[in-house]
């Protein structure tokens, strides 16, 4: 059972807030919690993270639905975990902290520093594993910080230096006519700065291309389409920005026997027309192993029989579906003799008891 309070508790609102008394909400958190003006507090850390998390959520309408009907456990089935640290919230709250505070990520120039970009995988999946999830670990092409330089992009003990061309600015401004025209410096190409002595691991870019191992834990219930988010784990951010994040998609393989609709499990199981008639139990696959199935007498093709709670479990509420059996009937071939001698046997008893049934119909007709 997860620890967390209430997010409308965490923010102070009532259930029914606006978007515009969540923000105020925010942003009377924000400030008084801030890292800037807490510094070295981890009470306040935790509560400026807090307070990120609930406005993240609740100021977002699908994520707010889930919360609202299904709390902190509804949203963990989404793949949301949250902020992974201050830069993740600075870069998604930006434009509020300037309007707020009149300041940005802790300092930083906001001009320069970049989030980095969002990374997709494609994950395929059997369906056994979709169903009641697995852990596994992906490889993933991207980019890191060169850990040479620490993504300066400058040999062991030199550092940038200020572009002389445009005055460490990034722009060249010219005058033509009554017109000033502003336009990215050619030497230093907007940066500001010029690298005079390139890391020779990273040639001055500051990032090299890696392939990581990703940890995925892949929850019971998804279906294809699902999507997971794993924060911090996409590109890494320009001037020592936030990383982006790792999106994994999921695609599941078909089962041969098992088809699945929503969170049931549907399959078909063939009877002999003596099973059918006669009734009889029969051993059903299911997603946990073989199931008694009772067969009533007088089944007929197409007739359909469900195993309450033997389906998937939900994404949001881990309530597992029923699984839906279909009956198909096998008409009987390569009869020998006798079989065939007792079919017409029975075939004459059918016609004789049809007869009857008729004869007592019309005899009662003839009454009225």
């Amino acid at each position: 059972m997860s620890n967390k309070r209430d997010y409308y508790e965490v923010l102070g609102v009532g259930r029914h807030a606006s978007d515009e008394e969540l923000k105020s909400a925010y942003r009377k958190l924000a400030l008084k919690y801030h890292p800037d003006r807490n510094p070295d507090d981890k009470d306040a850390e935790e509560k400026f993270k807090e307070a990120a998390e609930a406005y993240e959520v609740l100021r977002d309408r699908e994520k707010r639905g889930v919360y609202d009907q299904f709390g902190h456990a509804g949203l963990e089935g989404t793949g949301f975990s949250g902020f992974g640290g201050f830069e993740d919230i600075f870069s998604s709250f930006g434009d509020i902290f300037e309007d707020f505070f009149s300041f940005g990520s802790r300092g930083r120039s906001r001009s320069r520093v970049q989030r980095g970009a969002d990374l997709r995988y494609d994950l395929t999946l059997s369906f056994m594993d979709a169903a009641f999830g697995t852990e596994t670990e992906i490889e993933v092409p991207k980019l890191e910080t060169c850990p040479d330089c620490g993504g300066n992009g400058c040999e062991p003990e030199h550092r940038p230096e200020s572009c002389r061309q445009c005055g460490g600015s990034g722009q060249i401004t010219r005058s033509q006519g009554f017109f000033t025209v502003r336009t990215s410096c050619p030497v230093c190409r907007g940066q500001g700065q010029v690298i005079t002595h390139p890391c020779p691991k990273c040639r001055g870019n500051g990032q090299q291309q890696v392939s990581k191992r990703v940890a995925v834990k892949i929850p019971a219930g998804v279906d294809n389409g699902s999507r997971l988010r794993l924060s911090g784990e996409g590109e890494p951010g320009a001037h020592s920005g936030p990383p982006g994040d790792l999106y994994v998609f999921i695609h599941v393989q078909p089962h041969e026997f098992f088809e699945r609709r929503d969170n049931d499990v549907i399959c078909q199981v063939t009877l002999s027309f003596v099973q059918a008639a006669l009734g009889d139990k029969i051993s059903v696959p299911t997603l946990d192993g073989s199931k008694t199935l009772e067969i009533p007498k007088g089944t007929q093709p197409g007739d359909v029989f469900s195993l309450h709670g033997e389906g998937i479990p939900s994404l949001r509420t881990r309530k597992r579906g029923d699984q839906i059996i279909q009956v198909m009937i096998k008409t009987p071939t390569n009869l020998s003799k006798k079989q065939e001698d007792l079919l017409r046997e029975f075939a004459k008893l059918e016609k004789g008891k049809f007869s009857n049934k008729l004869k007592s119909m019309l005899k009662g007709s003839s009454v009225n």
